[in-house]
């Protein structure tokens, strides 16, 4: 077998075993920008080019792993820990979670910083306003990024980045209520309409739609293999000679 063929099998193996990641589409946030009250969610400290680049102009990347929980941020010390609480859009301003539902707030805590990204479970997604692609990545109807589906103990589990959560209703003036004319007003819920008491979620608890990063990784980690596995084929030619096919 010679090097060449052998490399060339490596990079072939790859490309059959990584999924395509999918590129942002043009019209991303129907191209609009998150509201500016993200900043100061909650009377924290949000970086809005963070919000505005994760939300709107990428379908892969997140924020960094543990942001909920920084000085500046205090996700969870900035939550009345007695009541659900409803987390909106920060682009369109619709409801995309309820919580925590149908579990206490420590657990809903403890889920979240233990994963570094809010948490959230089936029965708490608004599943009118929210997209699950096959392939785990998830985003709301007015094509706001939001994370994506990580399942744990055999049930789904959507990590979300909180600054494409981290929205409010919008007002009466504001342009992005623009976004809402390209919506299904029948199939989406209004925050005016959301009723918290009676609301069901209709998200089903094992999806089978995850994300692909584990894929990813075991494709990495098999051709980091097969590199190493050609550089002592380089080796033992050096010393050896041409191999034989």
């Amino acid at each position: 077998m010679r090097t060449t063929s052998f490399f060339t099998s490596a990079i072939l193996l790859l490309s059959a075993s990584a999924k395509p990641v999918l590129a942002a589409s043009d019209d991303q946030c129907f191209d609009f920008t998150p509201m500016s009250s993200v900043s100061t969610y909650l009377g924290a400290t949000l970086d809005y080019s963070v919000a505005d680049r994760i939300c709107c102009h990428n379908h892969k990347f997140a924020e960094y792993k543990g942001y909920l929980a920084a000085p500046e941020v205090d996700f969870f010390g900035r939550l009345d820990p007695s009541v659900e609480t409803v987390f909106y859009d920060s682009v369109c301003g619709l409801p995309l979670f309820i919580a925590p539902r149908n579990r206490t707030f420590d657990e809903f805590k403890a889920e979240s910083l233990k994963h570094g990204w809010p948490s959230f479970r089936p029965e708490e997604m608004i599943s009118e306003n929210v997209i699950l692609h096959d392939d785990g990545r998830m985003e709301s109807v007015c094509k706001t990024h939001l994370g994506h589906n990580l399942p744990s103990g055999g049930v789904d589990r959507y990590c979300i980045d909180l600054v494409c959560m981290a929205g409010e209703p919008l007002s009466a003036n504001d342009e992005r209520n623009e976004i809402l004319q390209y919506l299904k007003q029948d199939q989406i819920i209004l925050p005016s309409e959301l009723n918290t008491t009676t609301y069901t979620s209709s998200a089903k608890q094992s999806s089978g739609k995850t994300s692909n990063a584990t894929a990813i990784i075991i494709s990495v980690a098999v051709v980091g293999l097969l590199v190493a596995m050609v550089a002592a084929v380089c080796y033992d030619r050096g010393k050896g000679g041409e191999i034989q096919e």
